[in-house]
């Protein structure tokens, strides 16, 4: 992509409503313009990033066994009444009525709709197990929305709905996303901390948060330092097989929000030299919940005994939008974002010092074609910004990779390569620039 012909509105100056890094950066990086309290467009390098984040957990949750589907973000007033949680979900759920006089309300989350799809469809035990997921914007009519996409009202979010004919089995699915989840925190470059959390509106007595440590997060977190290193499952991992004694290992370390907080376990079980307080952003949640929904809205299947026998349900979240807030919040620096390489909007940043020149521009030209011919994401400089300006607008963005061409390093046949994350410089062949992106893949 050409910078010249790209929409990339960044800000020269803070926006004084942006009280946290990410907001702050986000704005002025060009990836999100506000609209309205808690409410964002996402402009095109912004929207690069949640759609890369959005591959990864897809691609992810195909791989463990579940199945897309999208449901519609206006849900009948009725179903959640059926479940019982209409009048017990706060103000924050959007009310509407249409012009039938019908109530309706923008789903915050889709627990009763998928209950009664389930419920419409699904007989048989046989047809066990079945987990649904959806990526899909909700709203939530948050009461002070602030910190950006860390904290808006409409947001995009990926929830997943496991059935199981018992709780056995139930607690089985649990694990199947717990270990998936571990495994698309670590894809997309952020180390995630699953928590003992409350289970609030959800309901249920089980569920764990993903949290991303840093300074800014809105909840307070106390673990053992050494879920810091625990391992991350391999690709060679089977979903199929075993995943119990992955989630006891993660599990069997202290590691809980402030909700949930017990002090004297804490000091108890953690020697003090591994006792880390920090804050935390919530990046993910997982729930089992047994039959909460099943019961009152009649989701049974018949059992190998003929019975009737009410399915046992989980729901699975990651908050997708909220996501690109919590990586820059892990990784930014006095100059602006640093991106991982897996969700960057682009991979490498190329800079043209000199675009007046004709053999800078030509370098420029075949470099770029190189990179693109390889499937290397490049946002290509050529505008006729001064140096200084380039340099900076690049670093605020945090593209991974810089690659300078100008009119003196050329004349020594030598390029420039910068990695954003290190600082870390190289001269080199433009030729070898490019290879150097071939020899390293999708690193």
């Amino acid at each position: 992509m050409r910078l010249s012909r790209y929409f990339l509105p960044a800000l020269k100056e803070n926006p004084a409503e942006a009280q946290i890094a990410s907001h702050r950066l986000m704005l002025r990086a060009g990836l999100i313009r506000q609209e309205a309290a808690g409410i964002y467009t996402w402009l095109p390098a912004g929207l690069r990033v949640l759609r890369k984040i959005e591959a990864i957990v897809r691609d992810e949750l195909d791989r463990a066994g579940a199945l897309e589907l999208l449901m519609p973000t206006l849900q009948l007033a009725d179903l959640w009444r059926e479940s019982g949680r209409y009048e017990a979900y706060g103000p924050e759920m959007l009310r509407i009525r249409d012009r039938h006089e019908r109530e309706l309300l923008y789903g915050p989350t889709n627990e009763d709709m998928v209950t009664a799809i389930f419920r419409a469809h699904v007989k048989s035990y046989r047809a066990l197990p079945i987990n649904l997921y959806q990526v899909q914007w909700k709203f939530r009519d948050e009461q002070r929305p602030r910190f950006g996409v860390l904290r808006g009202r409409e947001f995009l979010m990926k929830d997943a709905y496991s059935f199981d004919l018992d709780e056995a089995a139930a607690r089985r699915s649990y694990r199947r996303m717990f270990v998936a989840y571990l495994r698309i925190f670590a894809r997309l470059g952020i180390r995630a901390i699953p928590m003992r959390a409350e289970t609030g509106p959800i309901g249920g007595d089980l569920s764990h948060e993903f949290l991303v440590l840093a300074s800014s997060g809105e909840s307070a977190v106390y673990c053992d330092r050494d879920a810091l290193d625990l391992p991350i499952p391999g690709d060679d991992l089977d979903y199929g097989g075993d995943l119990e004694p992955i989630v006891r290992q993660w599990s069997s370390l202290y590691a809980a929000t402030e909700d949930v907080h017990d002090i004297e376990r804490f000091e108890r079980e953690v020697p003090a030299e591994r006792r880390l307080q920090t804050r935390g952003i919530e990046v993910g949640q997982v729930f089992y919940f047994g039959t909460k929904y099943s019961q009152p809205m009649k989701a049974a299947v018949t059992g190998a005994d003929g019975a009737e026998h009410a399915i046992h349900g989980g729901s699975y979240g990651i908050g997708v939008s909220r996501l690109v807030g919590a990586i820059v919040e892990a990784g930014f620096d006095e100059a602006g974002i640093v991106w991982p390489e897996p969700v960057a909007p682009f991979r490498v940043g190329l800079i043209n010092l000199d675009p007046a020149d004709a053999a800078v521009a030509a370098a420029c030209e075949n470099l770029y074609a190189q990179l693109l011919a390889r499937g290397v994401d490049v946002l290509h400089d050529d505008t006729g910004e001064r140096a200084g300006v380039k340099f900076a607008h690049m670093d605020l963005l945090g593209l991974p990779w810089q690659i300078v061409i100008g009119r003196r390093g050329l004349e020594r046949g030598i390029v420039e390569l910068k990695r954003r994350a290190t600082g870390e410089r190289i001269e080199l062949a433009p030729d070898d620039a490019a290879a150097r992106f071939t020899m390293h893949g999708n690193e």
